[in-house]
C-alpha cells in the first residue's frame, strides 16, 4: 500500500466540505452498528427504516438473529464490523464495554493497521476520559482510503437522551461532543435516530453532558416518587396529583413521560411491571460515573450521592434489571393506582 504521507492541518472549510461530500453519499456507504440492547435493537432500526444499509454485531445471539430474520447482514466480531464498514455506530452499556469494543482483541481498532471506517459514532453513556482517549486513538489512525485531504478517521462521542420509549420512536435527544465539521455533517443520520441533537463542545463533552443530564434524571425520579408516595399516604391518587403537577410547577419528564406510578401511564415502565427500559443497574452505572466526576472537580453533590445510595440498595435488593422508575414501588412502597 502506498504512503498516505504526513497529515495535514485542513482548514475548518475544507474539513467541513469533505464531511459533506461523504455524509451526502451516507446511505450508499455501508454501516455498522454495534450493541443491540433495549436501546440499539431501535435505533439501528430506525436507521434501517431511514434507508442505511447496515450491518450488525451484539455478543447476544437472540438479539442478532432477530436482524438475520430481517435479511440484516451480521459480523462475528467488532473487527469484522470496521473490515466492512465505512461508519461505525455503537451504543454500549458501560466504559469497560466500550474500551473492549473498540481496543480490546478483535476489537474495531485491533492491530495497527489502517482503517477502513472514516467516521466512528459511540452513543454508549461513559466516562468523559474514555470518550477523550479513544477519539485521541482514532484521530491518530491513517485511513486505508483517503478521504479528500483527509488521511485520518474522526470519532463524535453522542451519548442519548429520551430512554427506550424515545429510541424505539425515533425522538432521542443526541449529545454530541468532537469535531463541529463532523457534527454538522453527521446531522442526517443523527436525525434518523432522534429528534434532536445538541454540539456540546470538544471530544469527551458529549459524554459529561450526559452523565450531568442523568444525575438530573435520577434526582428527579426520585423526587416524583416521593412525592406520588406521600400523596398516596395523605389520600391523594396518583392520577390526582399527576394532573397537578403535570399543569403546575412540578411538571418534568419523571411526572409526564415516564410516570413511575404503575397504571397511571400505560406507556411508562412502570405499567409494565418496570420492564423494557432503563434498568437501575445502569442508572446505578450512571450515578457512579456523575459522582467520580464531581469527586474529580472537587464539587459536593448531596443529591447525586443519596440517589446512588438508593439505587445500590434497589439493586442489591435484587431489583437491578428492572426499571430506574421502580424506586417509587421498592424503596418508598408505593402502590399502584387500585392499591396494590
Amino acid at each position: 500500500m502506498p504512503s498516505l504521507g504526513p497529515k495535514r492541518a485542513l482548514s475548518p472549510l475544507v474539513r467541513t466540505q469533505f464531511y459533506f461530500h461523504f455524509l451526502s453519499h451516507v446511505k450508499a456507504q455501508n454501516m455498522g452498528f454495534i450493541g443491540l440492547g433495549n436501546m440499539g435493537f431501535h435505533m439501528a432500526k430506525n436507521l434501517i427504516n431511514a434507508g442505511y444499509k447496515l450491518t450488525v454485531h451484539d455478543i447476544n445471539h437472540n438479539a442478532v438473529n432477530k436482524f438475520k430474520e430481517m435479511g440484516i447482514a451480521t459480523k462475528e466480531t467488532p473487527f469484522d464490523i470496521a473490515e466492512s464498514s465505512d461508519i461505525v455506530i455503537t451504543m454500549l452499556p458501560s466504559s469497560a464495554n466500550v474500551l473492549e469494543v473498540y481496543t480490546g482483541r478483535n476489537g474495531l481498532l485491533h492491530g495497527n493497521n489502517p482503517l477502513r471506517p472514516w467516521l466512528f459514532i459511540d452513543s454508549s453513556t461513559v466516562d468523559p476520559l474514555t470518550s477523550r482517549t479513544i477519539s485521541e486513538e482514532i484521530s491518530n489512525r491513517l485511513l486505508k482510503e483517503c478521504r479528500g485531504d483527509s488521511s485520518s478517521p474522526v470519532m463524535l462521542d453522542a451519548p442519548v437522551s429520551g430512554g427506550v420509549p424515545g429510541a424505539e420512536s425515533g425522538t432521542l435527544t443526541f449529545m454530541v461532543g468532537g469535531s463541529k465539521e463532523a457534527f454538522k455533517a453527521a446531522r442526517p443520520v443523527f436525525q434518523s435516530m432522534g429528534r434532536q441533537t445538541v454540539y456540546c463542545g470538544a471530544a469527551g463533552n458529549g459524554a459529561a453532558a450526559k452523565i450531568c443530564n442523568n444525575l438530573a434524571m435520577a434526582v428527579s425520579m426520585v423526587g416524583v416518587s416521593e412525592a406520588f408516595a406521600l400523596g398516596q399516604r395523605l389520600g391523594v391518587s396518583a392520577t390526582v396529583l399527576t394532573d397537578i403537577f403535570n399543569s403546575s410547577s412540578a411538571r418534568c419528564w419523571s411526572s409526564d413521560t415516564y410516570n413511575p406510578v404503575p397504571g397511571v401511564l400505560a406507556s411508562a415502565p412502570s405499567s409494565k411491571g418496570y420492564s423494557g427500559g432503563f434498568s437501575s443497574k445502569l442508572m446505578l452505572k450512571d450515578l457512579a460515573l456523575a459522582f467520580a466526576s464531581a469527586n474529580g472537580v472537587r464539587l459536593g453533590c448531596p443529591l447525586a450521592a443519596k440517589a446512588l445510595e438508593i439505587y445500590a440498595e434497589l439493586c442489591e435488593g435484587g431489583h437491578e434489571a428492572e426499571d430506574f422508575s421502580c424506586v417509587f414501588r421498592h424503596h418508598y412502597s408505593g402502590k399502584d393506582e387500585k392499591g396494590f
